[in-house]
């Protein structure tokens, strides 16, 4: 399902029009980016949790040569799926 797709069924099935399905998953988005930017969670009981975890700098190897490489720190969302969601998918 693509984001024109999800606003679609999320008009279908809340009443609401296209247009205004769009502005609220946008500002969804963009209150999520911001929270996570300024290192707070989100978290939807029972469906999602999203976090910043920091990696650390490491050693790697180029996949190609196989030469050795520094791969620096960096930060990355996480995603952990809540215990609604997992078991109507399991179900």
């Amino acid at each position: 399902m693509n984001k024109t797709e999800l606003i679609a069924a999320i008009a279908a099935k809340s009443d609401l029009t296209k247009k205004d399905v769009e502005k609220s998953l946008s500002a969804f988005e963009e209150v999520v980016t911001e929270a996570l930017v300024a290192g707070d969670k989100v978290q939807l009981v029972g469906f999602l949790t999203i976090d910043v975890v920091e990696r650390a700098a490491r050693d790697g190897r180029n996949p190609q040569t196989g030469a050795p490489m520094k791969i620096a720190a960096s930060k990355a969302p996480r995603f952990k799926v809540g215990k609604k969601l997992r078991d109507a998918v399991n179900a």
